[in-house]
């Protein structure tokens, strides 16, 4: 969880990026290429184009979106990580691309740790605990822990792929709790909703903004979220803790990166602007509408953060034993 002091306070000071390249006062001066590592819809789209929004107006230049999705972000990743060091390519990278890639893959074709300029922290959300109402009588965790392990022939759980956390989450509380629990990989929410709403699939530990619609309309039931504080929009779901499951805190997060080499003049403008607009209330309302909140860090922070979760996040690729070539 990105704590106060995480966001705001600071950390010792990591290497960041080269010495700046000459003529970086009048940076921006054309357009700002925005690679987003993941399809069009899913909740780091959206988010990311916001940001490029607020960004082109504040920075007086536009930030062009471009898609390149596939191999769970690793193909958008390595296209910033290879681009020139001159900011005029950016983009998201979540928490699967800096925190879990390296634990997950036998190769990558980027090292996380310093092949990207982080900027700021973008925004985070926590998981929730969603089964469908019409076939899952439990209407609490605890109800549903004890229904799932009476299952006889187990159930089956939903992420949008392997080594995300909607994976890793699912296979880790199955392990917990010894729940017979068999993981099935989707592309995204809108394969793993359907299934679920057909009775193929038991449940889910997926990112919140995707199923608050159908929370809101009683199509599935929320357990518990995975953050350690209640979720502002949907006041009446509990924390893991509450419901039952301590110390299973855990939340997707997005940071803003340029490759490696960003002259530190080019990364402090953006983050400048990016303290703007995570502190522009109509902004912060957009993102709790998409089940997520806005947030914003020093670089600094940024990397440590993503350097904290690390250990964790490699217990539970090892717990899932999921392993990409």
């Amino acid at each position: 969880m990105l704590d106060r002091r995480t966001l705001l306070l600071g950390a010792t000071a990591l290497p960041l990026a080269a010495p700046a390249l000459a003529q970086t006062s009048d940076w921006p001066n054309r357009p700002v290429r925005v690679i987003i590592p993941w399809p069009p819809g899913g909740s780091t789209d959206v988010l990311a184009r916001i940001v490029a929004d607020q960004l082109s107006q504040k920075l007086g230049q536009p930030f062009v979106l471009e898609n390149r999705p596939g191999a769970s972000g690793n193909i958008g990743m390595e296209a910033i990580a290879k681009s020139a060091p001159d900011g005029y390519t950016q983009g998201p990278a979540t928490i699967a691309n800096l925190s879990i890639a390296q634990f997950l893959y036998a190769k990558l074709p980027f090292n996380p740790e310093t092949d990207f300029s982080v900027i700021s922290m973008h925004w985070e959300l926590p998981n929730v605990v969603v089964a469908p109402a019409q076939f899952t009588p439990p209407n609490t965790l605890r109800e549903f822990i004890d229904w799932a392990k009476a299952q006889p022939k187990g159930v089956s759980y939903g992420s949008p792929g392997v080594g995300t956390t909607a994976h890793l989450s699912g296979s880790g509380f199955c392990d917990r709790l010894k729940i017979d629990g068999q993981h099935v990989p989707f592309r995204g929410a809108a394969q793993i909703i359907p299934a679920m709403l057909s009775g193929d699939l038991t449940f889910a530990i997926d990112n919140l903004a995707s199923y608050i619609p159908v929370i809101q309309e009683g199509r599935m039931k929320a357990y518990a979220v995975t953050s350690p504080e209640r979720w502002t929009t949907l006041p009446n779901i509990p924390t893991m803790a509450e419901a039952g499951v301590p110390d299973f805190v855990i939340t997707s997060w997005c940071a803003w990166v340029g490759p490696a080499g960003m002259p530190r003049p080019i990364v402090d403008k953006v983050n400048a602007a990016m303290k703007e607009i995570a502190a522009d209330p109509a902004v912060q309302q957009r993102f709790l509408q998409t089940g997520a909140k806005c947030v914003w860090s020093t670089p600094e922070d940024a990397l440590a953060h993503a350097a904290k979760q690390r250990p964790m996040l490699a217990q539970m690729v090892k717990v899932s034993g999921a392993r990409m070539e």
